[in-house]
């Protein structure tokens, strides 16, 4: 290879670096941190179960059922990250557009975070395992690391159209107003799915689970 092709060739491959990195920092562009990594600053609801701990938010229900730690602001529509680690058969729950009150699954919407490979969920309803809209739409499975290992998931709210990604890849697309049209899957009442805004939340259910990395971007 003659010097000037070298030479062509390592401008070529500068490019490309530079612009995989400028596209990295353009897809963060908007994006702002619900948790400052040292305390639950911007948070309300049980912080005692839920703590500040390295860097993460750890729910430690020592044997209660945890309660609910929620974001002190309201968002409509938005795109947000996280990061989540479960623990054997954890079981809790991300609620989106809730109120303070009340049970977020059916006052707002709750996003299933469970442990899928738990035996003692084996026979769950589809509308109950991970990335799902309790009660509404199912989520795709076989997309968890293994437990003990961090997951990385982006949920995206144009209300009333959700997508939940896990890992990369999508596990639920759909509308959760068409999808209810005709009756929710679990026959319950879901008033809180016509809510387009309310708070964000981790919902306990008495098992140790930890999140951190968690940005949001409203649209």
């Amino acid at each position: 290879m003659t010097k000037t092709k070298a030479f062509f060739f390592t401008i070529i491959f500068l490019a490309v670096i530079f612009g995989v990195k400028a596209q990295s920092k353009s897809t963060e562009s908007g994006f702002t941190s619900l948790f400052n990594g040292t305390n639950l600053e911007g948070w309300v609801g049980n912080k005692e179960s839920y703590k500040a701990q390295d860097g993460m938010i750890v729910i430690d229900p020592q044997g209660g059922g945890g309660g609910n730690l929620y974001t002190e602001k309201e968002y409509g529509n938005f795109i947000l990250h996280f990061e989540f680690k479960l623990t054997p058969g954890a079981n809790n729950g991300l609620g989106i557009h809730a109120p303070l009150e009340g049970d977020a699954a059916y006052v707002g919407k709750e996003l299933q975070i469970l442990d899928n490979t738990a035996d003692k969920y084996a026979e769950l309803e589809v509308y109950q395992y991970h990335g799902s809209v309790y009660g509404v739409i199912p989520a795709r499975r076989g997309f968890l690391k293994p437990v003990g290992e961090w997951n990385q998931q982006t949920v995206i709210v144009n209300h009333p159209k959700i997508q939940v990604i896990v890992n990369g890849t999508t596990i639920l697309e759909g509308d959760y107003l068409e999808a209810s049209k005709d009756g929710t899957l679990d026959h319950k009442d879901h008033p809180g799915l016509v809510k387009s805004s309310g708070h964000i939340g981790f919902l306990g259910h008495g098992d140790v689970v930890y999140f951190k990395d968690i940005r949001i971007k409203e649209l």
